[in-house]
This record gives structure tokens, C-alpha cells and sequence, in this order.
């Protein structure tokens, strides 16, 4: 693993302000290094000032240096659970490898086409998307979400000592997340122009689909990949199983490099 400085890009913060830190995860084979790598250029391209990006994973190699690497804190698990629909829920770890600060908790899968200062002053003691598909449901979509490190440890400590009950109840971390947090009054919303999802916002509707290309909303900050496609699928046009037809999205290049 390496853990290295934070970024070079000259301060623009007081020497007394909060750390500011973009939070990743990745495991197993799914995503590469590159992910994490291109989801660091974003931030540093779309973020003013300094920050960190954190990345805890099971494999460090090959992300760039400017990115810090840490495990993944346990869930301790029963034996022959499968963590990593839950891995998200470590974040609220009482103690994350010692860091301290404001946290944006980023999917690698994302792309940014838009300024992310304010993610970190939109008022809120935890903001989440608020689920496209069944908006009236307080569920939350985790690709994005904001914290502070160390602010919510019952979040993680319920969870340990409650598995088999919020397995049962909860379909996934973000649906269990969300509701801990409504229960305790402390969730919100982000705006909901910042976050689009690819798959419902940017996609024409169809017959224009198949002479339309996908396109960024207007006022579109970090567009999330859900489901069955990801950003070199959008890139490519290609089309996934129960996927509906969808031209190159061109646009996905001019922001998912290094």
C-alpha cells in the first residue's frame, strides 16, 4: 500500500480549515488502478485548493503516488458472509486509519463534469442522492455522499451487532445507511441537478435514442454509472444485456482521462 503527501496544487484554505478528502473503495477484479487514477485527475481538475483522495483497497498497485492507500477496515463479518455488498458501511469507521476532516465518498465509477467546491459547504450533516428510481423513498444512492470522518460510528457499530437482523430488512448498505441516518434527522439531499444517473438522465428516450447520443443535464456535476453500464461502455456505445440501444457518448472522454 502506499500512503503518500497530499496534493501539490497551491492552498487556497486557511492554515486553521478542515481537511478536505475524496474517498474511494476498490476491491476484488472489477475496476483497475485506472479508475482510481482517472477519478484523481477529476477531482484535482474540478476541486479548488487542497484535498486528499483515500483509497482503501485490497490492491494498491498501480494508482498513482498522489493517491493514499489504505485496507479496508473489517466489518468482522460472521464466517463465509461475502462483505462487499456492505464494504461502503467502513467509511464510518469511529477511527479511519486516523483521518480527520470533511469526506466526499466517490464511486470509482463516476465521471465529473462539473466544479465539486460545493460539495463541501452544501449545508448538511450528511447529504446523499436521493434515489432516481423510487423518489418517494428516503433511500439515498451512494455513489456520492458527505461526512465527517468519525461523526456517525453507530453507523458501523449497529451494523456489526445486528447483521443478520439489517440483512433480513435492508436490501443493500445504502437503503440500511439511509435509514439510520433519517431515523437520527441528519439526512439530506444533494441538489438534484448535480448528481444525474447516466442511465436515466442522459440516455434520449426512445425512438431518439437511436439518432440521439447521450448527453450531460444541464447543471450536471458528477454523472453516476449504475447498473449495466459503466464509462467505457458509455464511450464505446455499446450495449449491455437489458440495456437499451445507446450512441457513443463522445463527452465521456473529454472528462474520464488522466
Amino acid at each position: 500500500m502506499n500512503s503518500n503527501a497530499p496534493s501539490t496544487a497551491p492552498s487556497t484554505q486557511p492554515a486553521n480549515a478542515t481537511q478536505r478528502f475524496v474517498i474511494c473503495m476498490k476491491w476484488g477484479k472489477k475496476y483497475g488502478p485506472e479508475y482510481v487514477n482517472r477519478l484523481y485527475a477529476m477531482v484535482r481538475r474540478h476541486l479548488r485548493g487542497d484535498f486528499r483522495l483515500v483509497c482503501l483497497t485490497d490492491d494498491g498497485a498501480g494508482i498513482r503516488p498522489e493517491v493514499e492507500c489504505y485496507p479496508i477496515p473489517s466489518l468482522n463479518l460472521p464466517a463465509g458472509i461475502p462483505e462487499r455488498g456492505w464494504n461502503k458501511l467502513a467509511t464510518f469507521s469511529a477511527d479511519l486509519h486516523g483521518l480527520k476532516g470533511t469526506a466526499l465518498f466517490l464511486d470509482v465509477d463516476v465521471v465529473i463534469t462539473g466544479a465539486l467546491d460545493d460539495f463541501f459547504t452544501e449545508p448538511g450533516e450528511f447529504l446523499i442522492i436521493h434515489d432516481y428510481k423510487r423518489p418517494w423513498r428516503i433511500t439515498g444512492n451512494s455513489s456520492v455522499y458527505r461526512f465527517e470522518l468519525g461523526a456517525h460510528p453507530e453507523v458501523l457499530e449497529h451494523f456489526r451487532g445486528h447483521f443478520e437482523e439489517i440483512r433480513k430488512n435492508y436490501r443493500n448498505e445504502q437503503a440500511y445507511l439511509s435509514d439510520m441516518l433519517h431515523k437520527e434527522g441528519k439526512l439530506k439531499y444533494w441538489p438534484a441537478s448535480w448528481c444525474p444517473s447516466f442511465k436515466y438522465h442522459c440516455i434520449p428516450g426512445w425512438p431518439t435514442n437511436y439518432w440521439k447520443a447521450p448527453f450531460v443535464p444541464e447543471g450536471a456535476r458528477i454523472v453516476i454509472f449504475h447498473g449495466e453500464c459503466n464509462p467505457p461502455d458509455a464511450l464505446a456505445g455499446r450495449r449491455n444485456r437489458r440495456f437499451r440501444f445507446i450512441k457513443p457518448a463522445t463527452w465521456v472522454a473529454e472528462h474520464w482521462h488522466e
